[in-house]
């Protein structure tokens, strides 16, 4: 078939994904030139298909910053940490991946909350009865009642914090208005933290976001093992 029997939108819509691939790093221009295949830019980029103008992506930063206050395993940070770099390329809008973090984590410290104050005993027994857990209940109680309000907002930066200092809130009998007060402040805090951690970065590797996305990793766990490392060297000095 001859090149000029190809309509104007077949040759548009055949430059297209590879435009696409190049905002990522996945390809060295718009042109048919071999491909350089980087794992990180081929993820970054099917994540970008996936959620680019997708109305699901914002409920499922909600979701999942909602379910890590009772499932700390699940991975909210990275989640929005993630939005922040796809923000930086235009496929998701920054405000409202900030909204939907903070939305999220303010409503499962809130369930956390409502959990230990009317179910103290079985949620003790259930899944606090270990050790470590009982460790950090201990740290929680005794942090709630020196300090109140301020460990809700630090503890959104400690891995299971977030989670025990809700719980331990809500069996402490700590005032709801109070607790919500400082929650707001915690919420916004941290999803604009970890957007803009991603955003930023992604920002600052325009080209190969998916760099930026391990340079906002980075810096996350580097904040995470500064605040743990805090707290070890508190409780060594108070041993």
């Amino acid at each position: 078939m001859p090149p000029s029997s190809l309509g104007s939108k077949g040759a548009t819509s055949g430059l297209a994904p590879i435009r696409r691939a190049e905002n990522y790093g996945f390809v060295e221009s718009a042109e048919l030139r071999p491909t350089r295949l980087w794992s990180g830019a081929g993820l970054l980029n099917g994540l970008s298909d996936q959620l680019s103008g997708a109305w699901w992506a914002y409920l499922l930063v909600f979701g999942l910053a909602y379910a890590d206050v009772l499932f700390p395993l699940l991975p909210s940070e990275t989640t929005v940490i993630t939005a922040g770099v796809l923000s930086s390329a235009g496929d998701m809008h920054l405000s409202l991946v900030i909204l939907s973090g903070a939305a999220g984590a303010i409503a499962g410290d809130n369930t956390a909350y409502l959990l230990g104050h009317y179910f103290e005993v079985p949620l003790r027994r259930r899944f606090f009865s270990g050790e470590q857990a009982q460790e950090r209940i201990r740290w929680a109680e005794r942090q709630i009642n020196e300090r109140g309000g301020q460990l809700i907002v630090l503890g959104r930066f400690i891995p299971g914090g977030r989670t025990v200092v809700s719980f331990a809130s809500g069996w402490l009998d700590m005032r709801w208005r109070r607790f919500i007060a400082f929650d707001l402040v915690a919420g916004v805090v941290w999803a604009s933290y970890a957007a803009l951690l991603g955003y930023f970065g992604g920002k600052a590797f325009e080209h190969a976001p998916w760099k930026g996305l391990l340079l906002a990793f980075g810096i996350a766990l580097a904040v995470t093992g500064a605040v743990e490392g805090v707290r070890w060297l508190r409780r060594r000095r108070r041993g």
